[in-house]
């Protein structure tokens, strides 16, 4: 039986009216089914809202109010727009393209603009538009056992592993739910026993940089076996924050990880023991080089060809990285009809350009863009190119299923050198 307090009873009955009472009732049935017996309290949230694709089924995209009522609400009553828990610190997630370039991104002014209509309504809700799969570098950094909901499946990965927050993979309507009510049912990785690892991850491969943790994500999410939490042991070099960032993002690919130890590494872990807790080890597996290499081959392409369309930035990037490109650069141009994306969010692009990286990598002929990524963009982004090379695997592997062209998959220095020649010359 599902207890709770007065002020959630005090929702539920329309107390803040019937936006939020609507948003109670689907946090409620969710739970029910879920089989909680209490709600905890979230304190941020991260949103993929918007004109995004998925809303393509609605015949009525100029009645917003009633798109956000069916589909996030889960409601036939068309309700007026609720505001935001003033406890929870809410902000949008990765858009279905960039604001202010429709022309680069080959994306109409039409969809732009209802696109912009709908977040403009959503930052009346007291939602921040931030439009970043990586909104810990633009301050969005739950502190360890503060409770999240997030629609980005890396920042779930991080927020649970790194930073030692609470939250599940829930989807677009709970998020949202949540983040009107505050509240979210408390299960799955909002409860600490849940978090204990069961399955043991040996590194027995090269793991020295941002490519190989890519391509170590994408690996052990196809290895470890369903409903496990994996704690990671190896001789390897300590991964930094934008390292994690790309197994973040590729574990989420291959598998339903919603948190991964790594011992001495993330909070929870800081000894094996420590993570395995009131569990005990299960399976365990290793990451093998040969593995290594057969994940290479699933994520992009092999061999060589000319490519026009390069894309580098999934999840967003640092500025750090931003510096690195900038210096890679150089003088050197991107080649006629060759297309250059580089990703990242709106604050982390206006320091590339205080800091004159900006000016470099479009002096090149690249864009620096924000905001989103040819796979969120989908198809009207990218059906013109002819071939493709892109760092890092979730979008290399994932485009894969939205053209029929070659897709090549390698590091930001490969994608660089690719812009340059319009070549893509194996590994």
């Amino acid at each position: 039986m599902l207890k709770l307090t007065e002020y959630e009873k005090g929702l539920l009955a329309g107390s803040e009216g019937k936006g939020k009472k609507k948003a109670m009732e689907f946090i409620v049935r969710y739970a029910n089914v879920l089989g909680t017996r209490e709600l905890c309290e979230v304190s941020r949230a991260t949103l993929f809202i918007g004109a995004q694709h998925y809303l393509d089924c609605y015949p009525y995209n100029e009645n917003y109010k009633k798109i956000f009522s069916e589909f996030y609400l889960c409601s036939d009553e068309e309700v007026d727009f609720p505001d935001i828990s003033e406890d929870c610190k809410a902000q949008t997630c990765a858009a279905s393209c960039d604001f202010r370039n429709c022309e680069k991104t080959h994306m109409s002014k039409e969809y732009q603009a209802r696109n912009l209509s709908y977040i403009n309504i959503t930052r009346k809700m007291g939602v921040k538009i931030v439009e970043s799969c990586t909104p810990y570098y633009v301050g969005w950094i739950p502190m360890m056992g503060e409770h999240f909901v997030s629609t980005e499946s890396s920042n779930v990965v991080i927020s649970n592993s790194i930073f030692g927050a609470m939250g599940n993979s829930d989807g677009v309507e709970n998020a949202v739910c949540a983040a009107i009510t505050g509240r979210t049912p408390k299960w799955g990785m909002h409860v600490k026993e849940n978090r204990y690892a069961d399955c043991l991850v040996n590194i027995k491969c090269k793991a020295e940089n941002m490519f190989d943790w890519d391509v170590i994500g994408f690996t052990v999410g196809r290895l470890i076996p369903k409903h496990v939490v994996p704690v990671i042991m190896g001789n390897f070099r300590r991964p930094d924050i934008n390292s994690f960032r790309q197994f973040a993002s590729t574990i989420s690919v291959t598998s339903a990880a919603e948190m991964c130890h790594i011992v001495g590494v993330t909070p929870e872990a800081q000894s094996l023991e420590m993570a395995v807790g009131s569990k005990q080890i299960l399976h365990e597996i290793d990451i093998t080089e040969a593995e290594y290499e057969k994940s290479v081959r699933m994520i992009g392409c092999e061999g060589s060809g000319q490519v026009d369309y390069i894309s580098i930035g999934c999840p967003h990037l640092a500025l750090d990285e931003l510096k690195v490109i900038s210096e890679y650069l150089g003088y050197r141009k991107v080649k006629d009809n060759v297309e250059l994306l580089v990703w990242t969010d709106y604050a982390t692009k206006e320091m590339a350009d205080v800091n004159g990286y900006m000016a470099t990598i479009e002096g090149a002929g690249g864009y620096l863009l924000t905001g989103s990524c040819p796979i969120v963009m989908r198809e009207d982004s990218h059906k013109h190119a002819k071939a493709m090379a892109m760092f890092g695997a979730k979008q290399a592997f994932g485009i894969q299923h939205q053209t029929k062209v070659p897709v090549f998959y390698g590091d930001i220095f490969q994608c660089i050198d690719a812009a340059i020649s319009g070549e893509w010359k194996g590994r």
